[in-house]
């Protein structure tokens, strides 16, 4: 690929991301948690400022809902400040502190020969290119499962949330500053021209993890030599056993039918 502006810009991203990621392999797992700590901390400091950009990027999708360019529902998804999902989405970064360290566990363990043992223990990917669509609340959710993992991450979300995306990256970068993290541990990018970029450095990017169309992820996995984590059409369904506590079962099926009504994962009836 030729080397322009973009693509010296770009290298720059991975190889900071690479250089994240190496550097953070011999922090113990509270350093982790305390990043994801202060994460929290600078969202809800900065709150005012996101939910504002957040507003410029409803005003802008208003429009092309106005002239029939996008749905009712992806307008819906783009609202960071809707019901309690601001609350849910910091508390989210509260939650997976506190989960347990998912690096250095042992799921096997096998004597192979006298003296010679094998094991299988948990340990971080590297750096992940994460590609999704518009909610903006997933740049957090994204960056919190990454940092927890002891993984870097490189995030592209959709357009139509690029203003709100820019600041919550923001804050989580001021965040991971005020600890022994890099602040590029977690970065975003804005283009497809970037992904399209990114996709040819497989020196420095893991895994890419590509959310959305099956056109989407055929398109990536085709484009690039580094391993996709692609997925096939699937159906959403609760399935209620005979057994199971009745009201607490009709409570599920409301929930999952109405709690974000856009035809989003909303679970078939059967």
């Amino acid at each position: 690929m030729a080397s322009g502006p973009l693509d010296t810009s770009v290298e720059d991203i991975a190889r900071a991301a690479k250089s994240a990621f190496e550097s953070s392999q011999l922090l113990p797992s509270d350093v982790r948690k305390l990043a994801l700590d202060k994460v929290a901390e600078r969202l809800e400091a900065s709150k005012a400022a996101i939910l504002a950009a957040n507003k410029e990027d409803m005003e802008a999708a208003q429009v092309e809902v106005d002239a029939g360019r996008m749905s009712n529902a992806m307008l819906k998804r783009l609202d960071l400040g809707r019901g309690d999902k601001w609350e849910a989405m910091v508390q989210g970064v509260r939650d997976v502190a506190s989960l347990r360290d998912p690096t250095g566990i042992v799921t096997y363990a096998t004597e192979l020969d006298d003296g010679l043992e094998l094991y299988r223990v948990s340990c971080p990917i590297g750096v992940l290119l994460v590609i999704f669509e518009a909610r903006p609340e997933v740049v957090v959710n994204i960056a919190s499962l990454a940092i927890k993992s002891g993984n870097a991450a490189i995030l592209k979300g959709g357009k139509e949330s690029n203003r709100t995306t820019v600041l919550l990256s923001k804050a989580i970068s001021e965040g991971l500053a005020q600890t022994p993290l890099p602040s590029t541990y977690i970065q975003a990018i804005q283009t497809r021209a970037e992904v399209s970029a990114l996709l040819a450095l497989d020196q420095y990017i893991d895994l890419v993890i590509p959310r959305g169309s099956n056109s989407l992820v055929k398109n990536i996995q085709n484009n690039t030599r580094i391993p996709v984590m692609g997925h096939a059409d699937g159906l959403c369904h609760v399935y209620l056993d005979e057994s199971a506590d009745l009201e607490k079962a009709i409570r599920v099926v409301v929930d999952s039918k109405v709690g974000l009504a856009n035809g989003y994962s909303i679970p078939s009836a059967s």
